[in-house]
């Protein structure tokens, strides 16, 4: 297999890193132009167009009588799925859920020394919706770690959206959702599902923010509504970097790439080691263990497009490719693993040691896996309770407080220009 391999201290090390990270974004005008009509469609037929698009896309009779999963569904779902399922999405759901609860923001307020109360009233989002991919590309995972933060922040209402091609739902997907405590689920996909719930139909409820994960069409449609409702963010191809010292069975990284590889021919899984000749026993470990998987073809193509092998000279080294890639995944699989992580700046998810694979990450280790892609680590962060709250500026001037602030406030507004501003402030001067 051809992997490309940089050495970080070439002279062309930077173009070649750069070459390696890129990936075709280009947005489809032919994409953006179908998703337009998409969106204009639902918004001015609402349900009929909805269900147009439901038939034509995913190819079943829906109705508005069959669109909604009953609650009784949900259940029956969860109660007919084996133990050992219930079992790992109970203990999953319960991480995850405590993690959460560690984020929630509380309001807060103070007093100056003028009298004035201020500070902060944080109040959840009403009504949420999540996407859930349908068909062969169902995530339970996911569907608890969109709902189960947004029931943590308290949102009253909870819409879940996912397609079923042919008809067909996914019981585990139901089951989770019944699980994760969702208040609805309808059976619609794409981006007629986005522009429903970002503007509501007959069926379908207007909501405040749309979370989840989705093809090239639901991300386009995610952007095109932006503004209209809040969106969590706008994810490329997954992806993974893992910092080896070279001192890490190199059976494991091999299976970590692959862990990523595995979604799909744009993953992206990057291997930096301070040890060149432990690049050549991953390569052999990749060799040995890639046919023994059911995805080897996706791997392999994953791996040779845009996978790569990093030779670091010195944990400087290391660490700076790190932060330059920002990566969605970052495995320190080193020694004094903590102490790197102090020098981590931009990652959406940092796994600590050589016994903590990002596999855990993405289903039980109970911190979000809904990442950051594609650099934007620099900026953004995981899928938390925060994307599920707002936050309020309060005021409360006292008599006395109104009356030494005027002053400050007149000078500023006359400065602008804004002679209405300064009169306002100034009526509530203490004369005398």
């Amino acid at each position: 297999m051809n992997i490309q391999t940089l050495n970080a201290s070439s002279t062309d090390f930077d173009q070649s890193l750069a070459d390696l990270l890129a990936w075709d974004d280009v947005e489809d005008s032919s994409v953006n132009q179908t998703v337009s009509e998409i969106i204009q469609a639902v918004r001015q037929h609402g349900d009929a167009a909805l269900l147009s698009y439901t038939q034509e896309f995913d190819q079943w009779e829906a109705s508005a009588d069959n669109l909604v999963v009953e609650q009784e569904q949900l259940a029956s779902a969860w109660d007919q799925l084996p133990d050992e399922h219930s079992k790992a999405l109970k203990v999953a759901a319960d991480r995850i859920r405590h993690y959460a609860e560690q984020q929630k923001a509380q309001s807060w307020d103070f007093v100056d020394e003028m009298g004035n109360t201020l500070g902060q009233k944080v109040t959840p989002l009403e009504r949420v919706g999540v996407y859930v991919p349908g068909g062969k590309a169902a995530y339970p995972s996911s569907v608890l770690m969109n709902i189960i933060p947004a029931k943590v922040a308290g949102v009253s209402q909870i819409v879940m959206v996912t397609p079923t091609p042919k008809g067909e739902l996914n019981a585990l997907v139901l089951a989770a959702a019944w699980l994760a405590g969702v208040d609805k689920v309808i059976k619609v996909g794409g981006a007629q599902a986005v522009a429903a719930l970002a503007y509501g139909t007959e069926t379908v409820p207007r909501v405040d923010k749309i979370v989840g994960p989705g093809n090239i069409f639901v991300a386009t449609a995610k952007k095109m509504v932006f503004g209209q409702v809040g969106i969590d963010m706008i994810a490329g191809p997954s992806e993974i970097l893992i910092v080896c010292d070279g001192k890490t069975n190199p059976d494991w990284i091999a299976m970590d790439l692959f862990s990523q590889a595995e979604h799909d021919e744009k993953a992206q899984s990057i291997l930096v080691s301070l040890d060149e000749g432990f690049i050549e026993a991953v390569k052999a470990s990749i060799k040995k263990l890639l046919p023994t998987l059911e995805r080897s073809q996706v791997i392999k193509a994953s791996l040779e497009g845009r996978g790569g092998f990093i030779y670091a000279e010195t944990k400087e080294q290391a660490i700076s490719i790190a932060n330059k890639i920002a990566p969605e995944h970052l495995e320190l699989s080193v020694d004094n693993a903590e102490q790197w992580a102090e020098e981590i700046k931009h990652a959406g998810a940092i796994f600590i040691g050589r016994y903590t694979p990002e596999a855990l990450g993405d289903y039980c280790a109970g911190p979000n896996h809904v990442l950051p892609t594609s650099g934007t680590a620099r900026f953004s962060s995981p899928l938390g309770v925060y994307d599920f709250q707002k936050r309020t500026s309060m005021i409360n001037c006292s008599k006395a407080g109104a009356s030494a602030l005027s002053d400050t406030a007149s000078i500023l507004a006359r400065g602008e220009a804004l002679t209405a501003h300064a009169k306002s402030a100034e009526y509530r001067k203490i004369n005398g």
